[in-house]
């Protein structure tokens, strides 16, 4: 299993990787600073939360590890693994139609609420990192 035990760092790729669902108690890095934007991160077992310039971008009950998150204006991509399934919540536009893809199938399309708020759950276990791409329709 790997966890990010700086709990946040930025990849080669530009891209960046975060938590740490191993941890007992909470742990937080604020004011990271990625592609002129602040992040911070809340992780332990029980939850994994992203938030950038003070804005939700990812949740995940319980707590997971999420390498090489990138998004663009229609696209959000990530590995995630965890100790045991996972509901993940992902921020994207309001009001929106999107085609979650886990491991390269198709989960079917989902609108997001007013909030932009997108949440589907993950099979993980077996310290497998499992494919996530969510993209605009």
């Amino acid at each position: 299993m790997a966890v990010i035990k700086e709990l946040i760092r930025t990849e080669e790729d530009g891209a960046i990787s975060f938590g740490d669902y191993e941890l007992n108690q909470k742990s937080k890095l604020s004011d990271y600073q990625h592609q002129g934007d602040m992040y911070k991160v809340k992780t332990f077992k029980e939850i994994t939360k992203l938030e950038r310039n003070e804005m939700f971008v990812y949740e995940s009950v319980p707590g997971t590890a999420v390498f090489h998150l990138a998004q663009s204006g229609t696209e959000m991509s990530f590995a995630v693994e965890g100790a045991e399934d996972a509901q993940i919540t992902v921020e994207m536009e309001p009001d929106t139609e999107y085609e979650v893809f886990i491991e390269g199938a198709s989960t079917g399309k989902m609108k997001t609420n007013l909030g932009g708020k997108l949440s589907f759950s993950v099979e993980l276990g077996n310290a497998a990192k499992v494919e996530v791409k969510v993209v605009k329709c």
